[in-house]
């Protein structure tokens, strides 16, 4: 059980967490949607992003960059982000795809169509890094954005969970490339199973790790 230090240590933090998106919110944009994505440097499966509208009266304590998160804590906080948020939107990107127009506009289109999938419509955005233009409401993209702001923290909690999840099904359907455990990353298993099978048709064939390019002379 928490003691009453942590208690308070942890809303102190949640606190400063929510510093940008409550400065905002008392500037009049009060539908404030967090945007974050997963799965740029995969080598196989979707790139996923995440939309969230959160509740600013109801922060959930642990909220955090997802990547400071185990899996359990991920998967319980994700529950409680769609049970207390105003709205949640999660868009993916296949890889055929992101082969055809490049991994950061396959980026960009999932986090449009997260933000076009978000009800009430949001009066303005915080994405993690990615710049959007184009859109009916201003669009701030914050370097670290989910270590930094309460919705991209809630939002990068969200596409982690839908991710992780998908991967788990591609796990199951193409086995041998541990994509159980590293979620499509270049882990030495998944780089060994590359090397002795070749790729899916989920992998990503644009990138070096998955069909390497041929030097001039070679």
């Amino acid at each position: 059980m928490a003691t009453l230090a942590q208690l308070i240590a942890e809303t102190y933090r949640l606190r400063l967490l929510r510093g940008l998106d409550d400065l905002l919110e008392m500037c009049g944009l009060s539908l404030l949607a967090g945007v974050d994505e997963v799965g740029r440097g995969s080598l196989a499966g979707p790139v996923v992003a995440a939309a969230v509208i959160v509740d600013p009266h109801c922060l959930l304590p642990g909220v955090d960059d997802s990547k400071t998160l185990s899996a359990p804590q991920r998967e319980e906080l994700a529950a409680a982000i769609r049970a207390t948020a105003k709205a949640t939107a999660v868009a993916a990107i296949p890889a055929k795809t992101i082969d055809r127009v490049n991994i950061l506009e396959a980026t960009r289109m999932a986090m449009r169509k997260a933000l076009a999938d978000l009800h009430p419509k949001p009066d303005a955005a915080l994405i993690d890094a990615v710049a959007l233009d184009g859109l009916s409401f201003p669009c701030l993209p914050l370097v670290r954005g989910d270590a930094i702001s309460y919705s991209v923290a809630c939002a990068s909690i969200l596409a982690k969970v839908e991710r992780d999840r998908m991967m788990l099904e591609l796990d199951r359907e193409f086995p041998y490339y541990g994509w159980a455990q590293n979620k499509g990353y270049g882990a030495p298993l998944h780089l060994a199973a590359l090397a002795e099978l070749g790729p899916t048709p989920v992998h990503r064939l644009t990138f070096r790790a998955v069909v390497p390019r041929r030097r001039e002379g070679d």
